[in-house]
């Protein structure tokens, strides 16, 4: 069994979509016939994974104060299961990290998530021990093209901003990683989605040009849960 680092507290069960909309809800209809309302934890466009009638796994989150108490986790794309839920992806690598897992960032002794950069941004990971300071964001990907992961799926300011604080901490003399979690096996390598997000991409390139590290991380997704697999070659070049 491959080394799951978030295992679903409860049970998935499997169905049908009938449709996603206003971003975070979806309609499913399960095997067993019942019709639902659920939150859809993904803020992008999900292109090419949120199909009418793609199979399902969703999993009730056991909290009866919700008001949709259930999440939509996987979607099945093809002959590929993908990981929806972007929620997912801070705890599998903050997992991974914990177990040295993902070798580039292996031997740090402290993890502290969600931590300020001083200069109005909150970066996902600060790693520190005897190599330094290494600062960490994580994107969830589920885009693909080919046998080739890309994000974004959708313009993301947001996202070009924790680009831009990185390069500033990497100049500060910190190291600094985007970690891009792709949340499919169906993937080789990865590069930006120039033809979504040409100010993302260019973001990415001047960072990396700054000394900002790329590390891909493709998923391992079952219907137990997800871990972090291994990492994959990445393409910045514009095509």
């Amino acid at each position: 069994m491959p080394a799951l680092d978030h295992v679903y507290e409860t049970p998935v069960e499997e169905g049908v979509l009938i449709k996603r909309y206003k971003r975070f809800l979806a309609d499913v209809e399960l095997d067993d016939g019942r019709a639902l309302t659920v939150h859809c934890a993904n803020p992008g466009s999900m292109r090419g994974c949120a199909e009418p009638g793609s199979r399902v796994r969703i999993r009730d989150s056991g909290n009866a104060k919700r008001k949709l108490p259930h999440n939509l986790e996987q979607i099945r794309a093809g002959r590929t299961w993908v990981c929806v839920n972007t929620a997912v992806a801070n705890r599998v690598v903050g997992s991974a990290l914990a177990r040295d897992a993902i070798a580039p960032l292996a031997g740090y002794t402290t993890i502290r998530p969600e931590v300020a950069d001083g200069a109005g941004s909150r970066l996902d990971f600060l790693l520190e021990g005897d190599r330094g300071r290494c600062w960490v964001e994580v994107k969830s990907t589920t885009l693909k093209s080919g046998r080739e992961a890309q994000f974004p799926d959708a313009v993301t300011a947001r996202g070009l901003k924790h680009l831009g604080a990185l390069a500033e901490l990497r100049a500060a003399g910190d190291r600094t990683v985007m970690l891009y979690l792709l949340g499919r096996g169906d993937v080789d390598t990865f590069r930006p989605a120039w033809t979504i997000d040409p100010a993302y991409a260019e973001g990415l390139a001047r960072a990396h040009a700054a000394g900002v590290e790329i590390v891909p991380v493709r998923s391992i997704i079952t219907a137990r849960g997800v871990g972090a697999g291994l990492i994959l070659p990445y393409d910045l070049a514009h095509v």
